[in-house]
């Protein structure tokens, strides 16, 4: 133990003391050469272990409960696999088997959740069965199926099912996964911007300037870093921190803090979030290093490498479910893959000390000249960062933000290249399959199942205390999602690049360079100047300065997607999926994926191929339509037909997109109508249309999707039709139908005499209701729609601006009330939800429920209290998700999330079906997609599972679950 135990990232200098109140400990068993893990932290302090000493673990346990700290089956598998060893006394093995009931740990978990080898495990059962002889540990592994009633059907093996093939070869895949492994072992990646400057004499210089800061800047970092490490480990009030500064090499934690310079926007940002971004990567690299270790490095490689036989498309066909595959993998291991995936997050305060750490370096160490761009002759080092204060409403905030010397050194050499973390990029293999809510997703990088605030690890708890059956068809949605391969559509990027080169669009929506940003005005006051117009002039300062920051923001934005897109343009890729705290799923990269902007959407494209059939063509006409939005009222029918009058004008956009008539640029989603035109170019110019295969995804939109679910909930037949749940010939408006309602009522009040009602003759329309509509289903009040329906009345040129406050309040009473008409239902729900929240809230609890899937929900709204954690004054945390529940938040959220996790179960329920059929199928939210030629079985599958959701006793699910959790104490 003295230089450290071999299964550490990196020794520690000789064996360090315990303090009380350090957090992360290890112990040492020189007898067994194992760590025991408390409370799933790294790094560690060593302590040595003998035969003799091994009576002192409860004591040591009880020790690590009062840190607030709890030892976890890792823990117990170590000590008893020891005990096992040295063959233990018995009174020592019954102690720790007491123990570890205490904690709540049951020894059957040992052997399906410990990571265990077949020799540690015989040692485990050796040491048990000394105490309890006739123990047995239980069978590998049990599979259960889901016991929602929606997947009965599903997970039924009496129907035979093959699911569909990825569209590449067994040794690609293997070869992919290669490169997935050493990417993320880099943890970055630097690829070329696809931002053309032009190379100046100018820039020549910046670049070469910047080159050799950049090498000062390493020494001076690397020369800083080693001398506060050093006095710190002298220094018994630092002993808490000193451990995680040994984690990795010192290179390596001046190579974050360089990544960080770099990554910091020119305008600052907030110190916090500085801290905690460079904190989580120190701890990210230290988890990697830890799976990079041979023995599970080689595991993991294994079964990697069986899982793809699963998915290759020159493999048998199978039966299994990603998921299920994994899991039969996992039954034939000596290890278990998730063995370093246990380990949790750091906790914040240690977080936020070692992020602030290693700030206080970077604003020590880097300096640059303060006469870079003058002709001074005297040479001064000024810091390159700068502690500032600001303010965010009435909250004063610390910030750290960079010179404007560096900025412009910066924008100056205009770098070729940009650097991500290799967690931000698409994965070039298929996911892990999410086998549990710690495992999953990248390769190595580890990743939350479920998304969530900040400090609030309420979530994670849920998941790992629910059954892991329940989770079953959540996870497996998740899996299917990821497991969709894409390309690049290399045509429509290639123009993209080009507009965003030659100063964007506007009209395209393509962000202009920051040469065309605004230049505020200079702060100059005449003698005479009036306090107005001084005030005039600090507010269009202001406007320039917020307008520059937003034009950076939007370009910066467009740059790493259209980067990241050129740089994948002759790649297949994946996209890992995990989920927010109400079931919504979502794409784990985060800058390019398919819930992008119109741009970004028209960008990709299937990697997989699908022959058009018979009404594949006739389904990208009518997509292009719905793209447009010019004849959202009209039939199916009638769009085809629109389609085939204008198909010159279809034909001139794909040949012609710059140059001809232009007719794709004046549409509601342009980028992605042009790639709609492109590929229905090629399928009619095909020899067979029907032979034709397509790449392009299909979309098709719920439909005020929100009221979709409020009306089915409270069998509103009116707002049924309304929303498209009843047959029609033509879609219908759910707006245009509350305006209607809205300008009947104003008729007849007008009649009566109402002077507001007069004065509104005219301007009722379905863009005055729409966002109120749209927004009752997530719980606006009537305050909030009478703020949108006035913001509307002032857009208006020609609308008295006397009256608009009169009738903002006369017109939201009236929305609402018909509202009330079309959904009866709907608002008694809605009232229902929030009352209960109300309730649940006050009596000091958050609102929790389950999906009809099984997914454990909490919404995690409380009042959280601000912490100092660091001696600066610039540096505060928000922590204490153990705090009171906020009521306000808590009622006015339940019922819009309760409609969003039942959104996110019709489409899990979509997808799992829809891989069933064999298609091909993702999801943005409401929003569905697959080839052209599988909608029609897509548009069945998903009205299916609408029906088989809404079939099951939903709000009287829901009504048990809350009296059972919230009034068993009470009559």
């Amino acid at each position: 133990a003295g230089g450290g135990c071999s299964c550490l990232g990196s020794p520690l200098p000789s064996i360090l003391p315990i303090f009380p109140m350090v957090t992360p400990f290890c112990f040492c068993l020189h007898c067994a050469h194992v760590c025991i893990l408390y409370g799933k932290l790294r790094p560690f302090v060593y302590f040595p272990f003998s035969q003799g000493s091994l009576h002192q673990i409860s004591t040591l346990f009880s020790v690590m409960n009062e840190s607030g700290l709890t030892p976890d089956l890792v823990s117990y598998a170590s000590v008893l696999e020891c005990m096992g060893r040295v063959n233990a006394d018995f009174k020592i093995i019954e102690s720790c088997l007491k123990q570890m009931v205490t904690d709540g740990l049951q020894l059957e978990n040992l052997f399906h959740k410990g990571a265990l080898h077949k020799q540690e495990r015989m040692m485990v059962l050796k040491a048990i069965q000394k105490v309890e002889p006739g123990f047995s540990p239980p069978p590998a592994s049990s599979h259960k199926i889901a016991i929602s009633p929606l997947l009965r059907d599903f997970y039924s093996k009496e129907k035979p099912a093959s699911y569909p093939k990825l569209p590449l070869p067994l040794l690609e895949l293997q070869k992919r996964f290669q490169q997935q492994l050493t990417l993320e072992s880099a943890m970055t990646i630097t690829i070329d911007s696809v931002e053309k400057t032009p190379v100046t004499k100018n820039s020549c210089q910046a670049r070469n300037l910047l080159k050799d800061l950049k090498s000062q800047w390493r020494k001076a970092l690397l020369k800083t870093f080693r001398e506060t490490k050093a006095h710190m480990s002298t220094q018994h009030s630092q002993a808490s921190l000193y451990p995680y500064l040994c984690l990795l090499k010192n290179r390596d934690y001046v190579d974050l803090m360089m990544q960080a310079l770099f990554n910091l926007p020119p305008h600052g940002d907030s110190l916090i979030h500085f801290v905690m971004d460079l904190a989580m990567k120190v701890y990210n690299k230290n988890l990697i290093q830890m799976k990079m270790k041979p023995f599970v490095l080689d595991e993991l490689n294994r079964k990697y490498m069986n899982y793809l036989h699963l998915l290759a498309k020159d493999t048998q066909l199978d039966s299994c479910l990603p998921r299920e595959f994994w899991e039969s993998l996992e039954s034939e291991a000596t290890i278990s893959s998730d063995f370093f995936t246990q380990e949790k997050v750091w906790p914040d305060v240690v977080l936020v000390q070692l992020g602030t750490h290693l700030v206080e370096v970077l604003v020590q160490a880097i300096r640059m000249p303060n006469n870079l761009f003058s002709s001074q002759t005297e040479k001064r080092l000024i810091p390159v960062l700068y502690h500032v204060y600001s303010f965010l409403s009435v909250k004063q905030i610390g910030f750290i933000k960079p010179h404007p010397a560096f900025n412009q050194l910066v924008a100056e050499a205009a770098c070729t290249k940009l650097t991500f973390d290799s967690s931000v990029m698409p994965m070039l293999c298929p996911p892990k399959p999410w086998t549990s809510p710690v495992f999953g997703a990248y390769v190595l990088h580890p990743t939350k199942l479920m998304r969530c605030l900040d400090g609030t690890v309420q979530h994670q708890q849920q998941l790992e205390n629910c059954p892991q059956e329940h989770l079953h068809s959540v996870l497996d949605a998740l899996n299917l999602l990821g497991n969709c391969a894409w390309k690049v559509n290399q045509p429509v990027l290639d123009l993209i690049i080009s507009i965003f080169n030659a100063k964007g669009s506007k009209k395209l929506d393509v962000p202009p360079p920051m040469s065309e940003a605004p230049i505020p005005p200079s702060y100059q006051f005449s003698k005479d100047a009036s306090s107005l117009e001084k005030s005039r002039l600090r507010r269009e300062i202001a406007q320039c300065h917020k307008t520059t920051r937003e034009m950076y923001s939007l370009r910066t934005d467009a740059l790493y997607k259209l980067s990241i897109a050129h740089h994948l343009r002759d790649q297949i890729f994946w996209f890992p999926h995990n989920m927010d705290f109400r079931g919504r799923t979502y794409p784990c990269p985060p800058h390019f994926n398919h819930l992008g902007s119109d741009m970004t959407r028209a960008i990709l494209l299937f990697a997989e191929g699908k022959p058009l059939g018979p009404s594949g063509l006739n389904w990208l006409k009518i997509h292009l339509i719905n793209l447009t939005g010019l004849k959202k009222r009209e039939s199916l029918k009638a769009r085809l037909a629109y389609a085939n009058e204008i198909l010159e004008d279809i034909l001139d956009s794909a040949d012609n997109p710059l140059t001809g008539r232009k007719w794709w640029m004046d549409v509601d989603e342009p980028w992605q109508a042009l790639a709609c035109c492109m590929e229905i170019a090629n399928a009619v110019r095909s020899p067979d249309p029907t032979a034709y295969v397509s790449h392009l995804p299909v979309h098709q939109d719920g439909s005020c999707n929100g009221l979709q679910h409020y009306a089915a909930l409270g069998r509103d037949v009116i707002g049924a039709f309304s929303v498209n749940l009843m047959p029609c010939d033509v879609p219908q408006d759910v707006y245009s139908g509350v305006a209607q309602l809205v300008e009947e009522q104003r008729k007849r009040d007008a009649a009566k005499g109402s002077s507001i009602a007069q004065v509104l003759e005219g301007f009722i329309s379905r863009k005055l209701v729409k966002q109120t509509v749209m927004t009752v289903v997530y719980g606006v009040t009537h305050y909030g729609g009478r703020l949108q329906i006035e913001k509307r009345l002032k857009e208006l040129d020609d609308f008295p601006k006397e009256h608009v406050w009169e009738a903002s309040i006369y017109l939201s009473q009236l929305v609402f009330t018909s509202l009330g008409e079309m959904f009866s239902g709907t608002r008694e729900i809605q009232d229902w939800l929030t009352r209960s929240a109300d309730c649940i809230s006050k009596s000091g609890s958050s609102v929790q429920w389950v999906t009809p899937l099984g997914l454990p929900i909490i919404q995690p709204y409380h009042k959280t209290q601000k912490t100092i954690v660091s001696d600066s004054d610039f540096l505060t945390l928000s922590s204490g998700f153990w705090e009171k529940p906020n009521t306000l938040k808590q009622k006015n959220a339940f019922p819009p999330n309760f409609i969003h996790s039942l959104d996110s179960t019709h489409m899990m329920l979509t997808a799992l079906y829809c891989h069933r059929k064999g298609l091909t199928f993702v999801s943005v939210h409401d929003c569905f997609w697959t080839h052209a030629s599988t909608v029609d079985v897509m548009n069945e599958v998903c009205r299916e599972q609408f029906v088989n959701l809404h079939s099951q006793p939903i709000l009287q699910e829901l009504s048990r679950y809350l009296v059972q959790k919230y009034c068993s104490k009470f009559q």
